[in-house]
């Protein structure tokens, strides 16, 4: 391996996060031909992967080494250390990690006052699945960071258990969950339905108050959740508001809504603004100094992160 590819490396490994370090970077190998940094992968879908979401993380690293007239190419190559089973966990993680966000992770969720329990009960699930807080129930209004913690939650689980005892987890919003529950009825695909999410270990489902007034989804949702918290299989529910507070939703399920632990996330002070919108112009790699993002803080009169992030990207378009 050349020793550009291990001062990139050394970069990489100080500005990514321990689980995408190991998982997406550590694997790859390289090698300079001419001016090319020639950078190979297990696979198609690992090339591709790594093209979309840290090609502009290698190429900055390349320029930090101060060498940046070399181009990069990425390669699919067979590793012959690599056994066939590392192969079949490799592609097993990267499908079961594409149903989620890649940026939605422990690492980039901002922890501020308003969110602190919600985050730590969400980090001890994902590190302790269907031993501590069984059912976790998060809620709050639009843009605070609940789907941030459930693909956190996901991502986490995918990663930290990939080869030792790896774990069958599921993210779906609620309208999804009803969309498939139609399909597989129209269909006569019932059976399968109710194995595929009667056999999860982790059931991450998002914006659960949207089950409101659908009685058949209701019923269905009810005996999976029976079976996975019979089964002692993990189970993570969003909403935008208290399983009192929701309408048109059994009793039965309301009350198993909150049999563990129900946690809330409040708007986020400045300090915690502030904080977001610099953890977003790190990622998006958009020069905020420090009175610019008080300012946008504390002049945007809303909760929504969403909002906030999306008046730095038209910051950075500037």
């Amino acid at each position: 391996m050349s020793e550009l590819w291990n001062e990139v490396l050394d970069h990489l490994r100080e500005n990514l996060s321990f689980n995408a370090y190991e998982t997406w970077i550590k694997p790859l190998r390289a090698r300079v031909e001419g001016q090319t940094l020639v950078i190979a992968t297990p696979n198609k879908f690992f090339r591709e992967w790594v093209k979309e979401h840290y090609l502009d993380q290698i190429q900055e690293a390349l320029r930090k080494t101060q060498r940046d007239c070399y181009n990069v190419e990425l390669v699919v190559e067979k590793f012959e250390e690599q056994s066939t089973s590392d192969l079949h966990d490799q592609e097993r993680i990267q499908q079961a990690l594409q149903a989620f966000h890649p940026r939605y992770t422990f690492d980039n969720f901002v922890v501020g006052s308003g969110n602190q329990l919600a985050h730590a009960a969400a980090l001890a699930v994902a590190e302790k699945p269907g031993l501590r807080y069984n059912p976790l129930f998060i809620y709050g209004g639009v843009g605070l960071g609940k789907t941030h913690l459930l693909n956190a939650i996901g991502q986490y689980i995918i990663k930290e258990r990939r080869v030792s005892d790896p774990l069958k987890v599921c993210y779906v919003s609620s309208e999804e969950f009803t969309n498939e529950l139609i399909n597989s009825i129209r269909y006569e695909k019932m059976d399968a339905f109710r194995n595929k999410y009667r056999t999860m270990d982790v059931l991450l489902i998002d914006d659960i108050q949207f089950l409101a007034g659908k009685e058949r989804t209701q019923v269905e949702f009810f005996h999976t959740f029976n079976t996975l918290y019979q089964n002692k299989k993990q189970i993570v529910i969003t909403s935008d508001r208290f399983p009192k507070d929701i309408s048109n939703i059994e009793e039965r399920l309301r009350s198993r809504f909150e049999w563990g632990l129900i946690v809330d996330i409040q708007p986020p002070d400045v300090e915690t603004k502030v904080a977001i919108l610099k953890k977003k112009a790190e990622i998006e790699n958009i020069d905020l100094p420090d009175d610019v993002a008080f300012f946008i803080a504390s002049k945007i009169d809303s909760s929504n992160i969403r909002v906030l992030e999306g008046c730095l990207i038209r910051l950075g378009a500037y």
